[in-house]
């Protein structure tokens, strides 16, 4: 294949840096039928410093190599011509958090509130520890700026919207507030200017800050070598001018990075949005070092944004795309799972059938579980690394139970993880003297058949899986157990080791229960979708023991990650807070607020490619019943209420499938608005893989075309000595495959237990259970 078949601006490219490996998917027209695409999978380690700096860059200079048919030597600059986009999730700044390896800044507060951020929410995870060790926080060093604003009247005051400030249109006060603590000459409790702030509230401004001093103090700040700064200051959701001013004054001082909170996501609550300003203060430089080193490797085309160049593009912690002005520290935490789960989102859900969808990614350290039923499930904060953030994100649970979970027996106890073999030592059977790790149990069982397995262990890094050292150590913890308990209750090494793999996969079905079961959604009425290197040879025991009845297993599940971000659609967002109670009144000043931040999103994307009918938005009120603070993202649903966007409706059928039950006589309070713009990637990814099932030819496939037999354990049947192990590439479309059975490809090997029936569709393995 030469460089000329090959149109510019023709090859897609999709890259997902993890912490143990980079998979990269590419897509180009095939030159022999140029209205199809020819799709290639580059897999490489994350980090390999003899042979490259960037993995990412050294993926997609491999896939330049296969495609164009020339050598391009490592290390060179890589042209961008044939390049239409390339796609990135990275683990940068989610890694830089978990390790401390932040960058060096300064938060600036108002003052008074120095230790507020330290003193946090007062949370008590670990209330009967004895030696209770509190991460630091993230900043090096506080300054106090003298300023202060306050909101007029108290929100616990029954007649509010009867005391309250009167704006006129121009937000010019008509009449003061009337209520308690009014001090019956001015138009509030005290003296200051009274401004209307963006979410309606009216605002005392008390104290203005005083910029020649903050300047002196800033530069003060910059000779220390600090270049990123924090700015959180009270009530500056609403009124934002303060923080604003001093932004403004530390870039023209030279800050290289400064994070307004009233900027990054103007939400109430001071503490999580103080906490996430620093934690993209800390965060967002090192990930800019990253980008900056990635772009290096290019020639300029890639990063001047002109119509004509190749686009870069991020994905997002909340499952969208963003370009490079809009992607920083606090978006990218979560920017690995989550192109996974659009990855499964997409390739599982059937718009017609409708039927929910858990994700489980089963990785060498740990499971990641998150629920699809038609639209991602976002969370608005979270704590990662002992930080709460205040940001949108997938709703992706984790548990420490994976291929290198650690097995041991204590206090009579059969326990699987929580710590990690890693891959260095790696589980006993790698040849580095580790310990027994869930790995180890799935190689005695038989799930595992090291002829199969990448040969890349032991000293030279050429020898296979060590079956006898997994058999050795499970022989010597088999007496431990067998001697704890009586003579009628001793178990054979099989029992044992099957034990442990119980343990282990109770361990990751329970976040699968927080999602549906304990959320009122029954988990039998799921659909499976398992990915990650070690998801096939527990799907089928999770799903069974889920009683779920369906399994999906994509052909492309080992770096689904990366093939997600081909899915990916492109996502902007507009948030502003707000103050108002749901009345029939302010519903159509709310409307007007949707209408202007949808045209603002939809102006957004057109300045990015997106336009029409690849448009669509999604409105959304931040409600919750007065006197309460637990407030919900609400998008209402066409059947909610008259179906003419019904948000009361709408809130009180997701309060109560929250809950389980109302507040009847509590007035709704709408604490935010926003839209959120989807550019469509795809029109359609074509027909789902129910409806390609139901139309399939099947034919069931003769053992005798098995590549091999072995030895597998299966629960309630015992060893099945001649289990026959077939190649996923030796299969067709239609093939059926019956347990006890084996499929094994290049990346994972998937155990069909007895009872299950497995179909072989044009992109999914689709497994059926009796």
């Amino acid at each position: 294949m030469s460089a000329k078949t090959i149109p510019d601006r023709s090859i897609r490219i999709c890259a997902d840096r993890g912490g143990t490996f980079c998979d990269v998917h590419a897509s180009f027209p095939d030159p022999e039928n140029p209205q199809e695409r020819k799709e290639i999978v580059v897999k490489l380690l994350s980090q390999d410093p003899g042979n490259y700096s960037d993995a990412p860059t050294e993926g997609i200079r491999r896939v330049l190599e296969i495609v164009t048919g020339e050598k391009i030597p490592r290390g060179s600059i890589l042209s961008t011509d044939k390049i239409d986009y390339i796609r990135l999730s990275t683990t940068v700044a989610t890694n830089a958090l978990l390790e401390r390896k932040g960058h060096k800044h300064a938060l600036l507060i108002t003052r008074g509130f120095k230790d507020l951020l330290l003193i946090g929410n007062q949370s008590r995870p670990k209330i009967f520890d004895l030696n209770i060790r509190r991460a630091p926080p993230l900043y090096s060093t506080v300054l106090e700026i003298d300023e202060r604003v306050t909101l007029v009247g108290y929100t616990s005051d029954p007649q509010a919207e009867e005391h309250a400030i009167q704006f006129d249109q121009d937000g010019k006060v008509k009449r003061g507030y009337r209520g308690k603590g009014w001090d019956g000459k001015g138009d509030a409790e005290g003296p200051g200017e009274i401004v209307q702030g963006l979410s309606g509230e009216a605002v005392r401004v008390m104290r203005r800050p005083d910029m020649v001093h903050i300047q002196e103090n800033l530069q003060k700040l910059y000779d220390e070598g600090y270049r990123s700064i924090a700015i959180v200051f009270c009530h500056s959701y609403t009124y934002p001018e303060h923080e604003l001013q001093v932004a403004a004054l530390a870039r023209t001082l030279g800050f290289s990075h400064v994070s307004a909170s009233s900027q990054l996501l103007p939400m109430i609550k001071m503490v999580p949005r103080g906490v996430s300003s620093t934690a993209d203060a800390y965060l967002t430089p090192i990930l800019r070092e990253y980008l900056d080193g990635f772009f290096s490797g290019f020639d300029e085309k890639l990063r001047d944004g002109k119509v004509l160049s190749p686009r870069v593009e991020f994905m997002g912690s909340d499952g969208g795309l963003v370009d490079l002005r809009n992607f920083t520290g606090l978006k990218s935490i979560l920017s690995g799972p989550a192109g996974g789960v659009v990855g499964y989102a997409l390739t599982s859900w059937d718009e017609e059938k409708k039927t929910p969808i858990i994700g489980i990614d089963v990785g060498g350290t740990s499971t990641d579980v998150s629920r699809f039923a038609g639209r991602y499930e976002v969370v608005y904060e979270t704590t990662t690394a002992g930080v709460t953030i205040q940001s949108p994100q997938l709703d992706i649970n984790t548990v420490a139970a994976g291929g290198g979970s650690c097995l041991t027996f204590r206090n009579g106890l059969f326990l699987a993880g929580p710590a990690s073999a890693g891959a260095e030592p790696g589980p006993a059977c790698y040849r580095k003297g580790g310990p027994l790790a869930v790995t180890d149990a799935n190689l005695i069982l038989g799930r595992l058949v090291p002829d199969y397995f990448p040969k890349i262990f032991g000293k030279s890094a050429q020898e296979p899986l060590d079956i006898e050292a997994s058999r050795s150590a499970f022989d010597k913890l088999a007496e431990d157990i067998n001697a704890s308990v009586t003579e009628d209750k001793k178990m054979s090494l099989d029992e044992i080791v099957y034990g442990f793999i119980k343990v282990a996969n109770e361990t990751m079905a329970r976040p699968i229960r927080a999602l549906t079961e304990a959320r009122g959604y029954a988990t039998s009425k799921h659909i499976l979708a398992s990915f990650g290197g070690a998801g096939g040879q527990h799907a089928c025991e999770i799903a069974h023991l889920l009683g779920i009845k369906t399994i999906l297993i994509h052909s492309y599940s080992s770096i689904l990650s990366a093939y997600g971000l081909a899915l990916a659609d492109r996502a902007y967002e507009l948030q502003e807070p707000s103050s108002t109670f749901y009345t029939a009144d302010n519903r159509q000043i709310l409307r007007a607020r949707l209408d202007k931040l949808d045209a603002q999103v939809r102006e957004e994307l057109k300045l990015q490619g997106f336009e029409g009918s690849r448009v669509h938005t999604e409105r959304m009120l931040n409600m919750r019943f007065d006197g309460t603070d637990t407030a919900l993202m609400v998008l209402p649903h066409p059947d909610d209420g008259d179906g003419n966007e019904d948000f009361e409706a709408a809130f009180r059928r997701v309060y109560m499938a929250e809950f389980g039950f109302l507040l009847d006589t509590k007035s709704i309070i709408v604490d935010d608005v926003k839209v959120r713009g989807i550019g469509k990637t795809f029109d359609t990814l074509g027909e789902s893989v129910y409806k390609e099932v139901e139309r399939l030819e099947k034919r069931e496939v003769d053992r005798s075309k098995a590549d091999s037999t072995y030895s597998t354990y299966f629960e309630g049947v015992g060893r099945v000595d001649d289990t026959p192990v077939f190649l996923l590439t030796s299969l067709k479309v239609g093939d059926t495959v019956k347990g006890p059975a084996m499929i094994i490809d290049n990346t994972q090997t998937i155990v069909i237990i007895p009872g299950a029936t497995a179909v072989l569709t044009s992109k999914q393995l689709y497994i059926t259970l009796e």
